[in-house]
């Protein structure tokens, strides 16, 4: 019988994300590179929550001042990414719409939750009962 090789199970913080995006050089994104194609070729485990996407589109918009589309472009993409391991990947690739319609992330993220798990939402926010 073979010997498996277990892959370490890192957990991806904001800043990794923040890095890899953001179009500046850096030894900071070269190893964010490096990280991601390990995963990519099998010989890393990286977990992402929704929480640390959340912040990133956050960060993006509020310190960098990025455009919604070009945010939900960026991070649509990322998530879909099979290597990595996204927690709650459908809703993290359902939300985007709202999200480039003008809702907060958070906001997006309860309309599409709602639709994939087919229960109401209990709001009062007008904008969100509205789409």
């Amino acid at each position: 019988m073979g010997a498996e090789v277990m892959k370490t199970r890192f957990l991806l913080d904001t800043n990794v994300i923040l890095r890899f995006l953001i179009t500046e050089q850096s030894p900071q994104k070269q190893k964010a590179i490096e990280w991601f194609q390990e995963a990519e070729n099998g010989h890393r485990s990286i977990i992402v929550t929704p929480l640390v996407v959340a912040e990133a589109s956050f960060v993006l918009e509020s310190y960098y001042k990025a455009d919604r589309k070009v945010i939900a472009d960026q991070l649509e993409v990322f998530v879909s990414q099979r290597w990595l391991q996204v927690e709650e990947r459908p809703v993290l690739q359902k939300l985007w719409n709202d999200y480039r319609e003008g809702l907060h992330f958070v906001d997006s993220y309860l309309r599409a939750r709602s639709v994939l798990d087919e229960r109401e939402l209990l709001t009062f926010d007008r904008q969100m009962l509205k789409k």
